[in-house]
């Protein structure tokens, strides 16, 4: 196959990065590992992870225009109540950790319509499920990718292609210096890095899953593991990890989390903001998906809460750059269905059903694990933590980039990772994305798309969320197609004042916005 680019990836910033070239009126080949497009919205099962204004703005047109969606199916499919149907920013689980929790086909449906024109126009081609298994290059150029799936291989052939992997796995294959882990003080000057360097010291992944609290006995097997894991306790902790005990990402305190299925609040009267509260104090509102009352009474028999907690998080062993790279996810999904049978058993929570027609896994969880971590290319700019931490930048702001290409805003959140720390939990400010960050070394025609932009260990703690990977996605395929417009490369768009106003120009033409108004992170 052959197309003017090629996105190797189908998560969120594929999906940004394949609709920008498209809308750009370029042919594009779309390829996705999983059977659902979306990434961490729906294949991961990750509810949005968003900033306290996204209502308003700090956001890219494209990606309200998806969360809007979501809204309108919802709207239109659901049998929602009449309050709940006049609710403006409708969150159809009224979970604490965002404004808009929901199941996450419903996602899936959205993104599919956002796409489905362009597949009939003839200009997007979708591979799925395809996996990257090779690359060919010549000199600083990709000139080819194969992906296997379905049995067979496909080689594409593209001007532009575009890793958006979720742990870019395109930089590998093609040669394209990147980095892992923590990188050194002495070279980043960040005031939360180590002295040394720790490449394999990465997050944590999650598998998360799907229950409800429904009558009878919905007791899962006794997974093979369970344990291991009901006696493990991480120095850290404060206690086992498989206990509602755990310490508070923000101060590291250990505290007491609670768990009430189904209780009897009022999803109308929920205002998630996490610069007020994380959200995290009931387990099972936190990211609940589903509220049974704001729909038709029997609808639903039970609230749906996705599981994404602390206990889940899987820090034995990283997930990059190993040669057990699949016995490791295949850790984490026991250490899920560990957390599940302890929750059923020693908890007695014996009505918890798991939920995995909600979640599209084969072995009920997510059908893919949560990647907070990517490998990240080597960049003309790599962005470090004194760029945004509010702690060093204060009430001056992030740092302001000449070569803008969107926003984002979220605390700088790093979970457990496979070096044996526990969380680190700055507050940020309101950041902007630099083009240098897109724009590898060496590499001329290969752009990041998603997590593997030129952030650091510390700094891809707030860059890897949501709607900051859709605008990264949009930003790189947007890119693409301007230089192909342009006969111009990326370097040269940096590079050059006129280009590189002119391609701003054309991103907020599109709805990205490149600076924020007067607000004050946290």
């Amino acid at each position: 196959m052959s197309a003017d680019v090629l996105v190797v990836g189908g998560g969120l910033g594929g999906v940004a990065a394949a609709l920008a070239a498209l809308r750009a009126g370029r042919s594009v080949v779309l390829t996705e590992e999983f059977d659902w497009l979306g990434g961490q919205l729906t294949s991961q099962a990750v509810p949005p992870d968003e900033h306290s204004w996204v209502e308003q703005f700090g956001v890219t047109a494209s990606y309200r225009a998806l969360r809007e969606g979501i809204r309108a199916y919802y709207r239109r499919h659901y049998p929602l109540t009449d309050a709940a149907r006049r609710w403006v920013h409708l969150n159809p689980g009224a979970g604490g950790v965002s404004r808009l929790c929901h199941e996450p086909a419903v996602a899936k449906a959205v993104i599919e319509a956002m796409l489905l024109p362009y597949q009939s126009g003839g200009r997007l081609r979708i591979l799925q499920p395809y996996k990257p298994v090779g690359a060919d290059t010549d000199g600083d150029r990709v000139t080819a990718v194969t992906v296997a799936g379905n049995g067979h291989d496909v080689t594409i052939t593209a001007r532009y292609v575009i890793d958006a992997t979720e742990t870019g796995e395109l930089l590998p294959l093609t040669g394209t210096e990147y980095v892992t882990g923590f990188e050194a003080q002495a070279e980043t000057g960040e005031p939360s890095a180590p002295a040394e360097a720790q490449p394999m010291n990465m997050q944590a992944v999650s598998v998360c899953f799907a229950i409800e609290h429904v009558d009878g006995d919905h007791t899962i097997d006794k997974p093979q593991s369970y344990d291991f894991w009901r006696a493990y306790t991480p120095p850290f902790w404060g206690g086992p990890l498989l206990s509602f005990r755990s310490p508070s990402p923000r101060t590291l305190e250990i505290g007491e989390r609670g768990f009430t299925p189904n209780p009897d609040d009022d999803p109308l009267k929920v205002r998630a903001d996490q610069r007020l509260d994380p959200g995290d104090g009931n387990l099972w509102t936190f990211r609940r998906i589903a509220a049974r009352k704001l729909f038709r009474e029997g609808f639903y028999a039970s609230d749906i809460t996705l599981v994404n907690w602390p206990m889940i998080d899987y820090f034995e062993a990283p997930v990059i750059d190993v040669p057990d790279a699949e016995t490791q996810l295949m850790n984490a999904r026991e250490l899920s269905k560990s957390v599940l049978y302890w929750l059923q058993t020693d908890m007695g929570f014996k009505g918890l059903r798991l939920r995995g027609d909600i979640t599209g896994g084969s072995d009920g969880l997510a059908q893919a694990p949560y990647i907070r971590e990517s490998r990240r290319i080597k960049a003309e700019y790599t962005i470090v933590e004194q760029d945004l931490s509010h702690a060093v930048r204060g009430d001056k702001g992030s740092v302001t980039y000449h070569d803008s290409v969107g926003i984002g805003m979220y605390r700088i959140d790093l979970h457990p990772s496979t070096g044996g720390d526990t969380y680190i939990d700055v507050a940020s400010s309101p950041f902007q994305i630099p083009l240098g960050a897109l724009i590898p070394r060496r590499m001329e025609n290969l752009l990041p798309a998603s997590k593997n932009l030129g952030t650091t260990h510390i700094t891809n703690g707030c860059y890897r969320l949501h709607p900051v990977e859709w605008n990264i996605g949009e930003a790189a395929g947007a890119l693409a197609a301007y230089c192909l417009d342009t006969n111009s490369t990326p370097r040269a768009v940096r590079g050059n004042d006129t280009k590189l106003a002119e391609f701003q120009h054309r991103l907020t033409e599109d709805g990205v916005e490149l600076a924020w108004p007067d607000v004050t992170g946290y």
